[in-house]
């Protein structure tokens, strides 16, 4: 398989494809995935001294890591109040201590690697009525609490001089947070797998895991014994492990890409080129890209059924935060998979002593998959606390059972949207 017909990959950066894996090898690593999650824990091994294989079922960044709205939204998708009011306070210092960190990783590796991504800094939460400014104020002082100091809350006036529209009552501005092109991020955690020795398969998919140790990961062509296996492929891993795929449901977002605009409606439009993100249950998201076109996504398809009209759901939704684009041209339009937990908070744990999984970022995937591997790393050099604090979380199943975690589900959103609505 290759990419989606997205923006994103007619705009990569020039690339050649990784061979597909055609032998019997051996490795300290097997990671199974060529997302975020499966590259930020090989570039951590490999760092480490580790001899690493990575295996992608299509092209690296095939999935949500290639699609995705491209921000850098700290935290989790659920934020630290929840956490601090479910699991205890020891949990929630373990958790928030790490909030933050995702984001770090990201621009440290583009500055160590000179990875090529359209990187800007600067996010904004933006308030669509009075309680979620009132959310906002909280999310702050609990943010600053964890020792992020780089927030500003924006009144109504403030936000229309960054965001041209009528449509807020007011804003989070994070300093911290950002936008990045995601597929030349991940095509740039590959290369420089590679430049430290790590080996990548593409078309590579692995279709079963013989356990032991060592393990044994299975391929169409080849197989990989590996002390350690790490399987990253989340929303996209199918039932390799059907543990895994019981305590997580996929979920479909769908985004829209303009014609460039001019450099006078891009500036208008988003003077200080922050992405943005607006505080109802079921979001959007919109930002600027490097050749000044405005990438909007919005809505959740359950389930991860394709729409049959990506552009007739998303437009209307671009329409009403930026009237002023009627008539605008929209070049591309794609829909990508996350993966959806009960809880919303990512899924870390073992399968077997030797066998590791994460997954489940619930829509906050681009800093925590990178927090992620770094986590996995520590593990296998010895330090397992950081892990086992999110491996320790319960991964609940969805009420119902697999049957019937998608009209459940779309029943909850439905409620959660009505009270965004009605502001409640």
């Amino acid at each position: 398989m290759q990419h989606v017909n997205s923006y994103y990959a007619a705009s990569a950066n020039q690339h050649a494809p990784w061979p597909q894996l055609t032998d019997d090898i051996r490795c300290d690593v097997c990671v199974v995935g060529g997302g975020y999650t499966g590259l930020s824990t090989a570039l951590f091994l490999v760092e480490a001294g580790f001899d690493v294989v990575l295996l992608e079922a299509s092209r690296i960044g095939y999935g949500a890591s290639g699609r995705n709205g491209g921000q850098i939204v700290n935290s989790y998708s659920r934020d630290i109040g929840v956490i601090e009011s479910r699991y205890g306070q020891d949990t929630a210092r373990m958790l928030g201590s790490m909030m933050f960190e995702g984001g770090d990783i990201i621009r440290s590796r583009i500055e160590q690697y000179q990875i090529d991504c359209d990187f800007r800094p600067g996010g904004i939460f933006a308030a669509l009525n009075k309680r979620q400014l009132e959310e906002l104020s909280a999310q702050k002082a609990d943010w600053e609490r964890y020792g992020h100091q780089d927030l500003e809350l924006l009144d109504a006036g403030q936000v229309r001089e960054e965001i041209d529209t009528q449509a807020y009552e007011g804003a989070l501005l994070d300093h911290r947070g950002g936008h990045i092109h995601p597929l030349n991020l991940a095509l740039g955690e590959a290369e420089a797998i590679r430049k430290l020795g790590g080996r990548i398969f593409e078309q590579s998919a692995a279709v079963d895991i013989k356990h032991g140790d060592p393990a044994t990961v299975v391929t169409e062509k080849g197989r990989v014994e590996a002390s350690f296996v790490v399987l990253a492929g989340n929303a996209y891993l199918g039932n390799l492990e059907p543990k895994l795929a019981a305590k997580a449901m996929p979920c479909g977002s769908q985004v829209i890409t303009t014609e460039p605009l001019s450099e006078a409606q891009a500036s208008r439009l988003l003077p200080n080129n922050y992405c943005v993100e607006d505080c109802n249950y079921l979001l959007d998201y919109f930002r600027l890209s490097g050749d000044r076109r405005l990438i909007y996504g919005g809505g959740v398809v359950y389930g991860a059924r394709e729409p049959e009209d990506i552009e007739r759901l998303v437009r209307p939704k671009l329409l009403n935060t930026f009237p002023q684009l009627k008539g605008v041209k929209i070049d591309y339009r794609w829909s990508g998979n996350f993966l959806l937990t009960l809880s919303r908070l990512p899924q870390f744990g073992r399968l077997e002593p030797n066998v590791y999984y994460m997954q489940g970022y619930s829509g906050h995937g681009v800093t925590c998959t990178h927090l992620a591997g770094r986590l996995l790393s520590e593990v296998l050099k010895g330090q397992a606390e950081r892990f086992d604090a999110f491996a320790r979380l319960p991964h609940l199943p969805f009420f119902g059972g697999r049957r019937f975690q998608v009209p459940f589900s779309a029943m909850g959103a439905a409620y959660y949207s009505l009270r965004d609505k009605l502001g409640v």
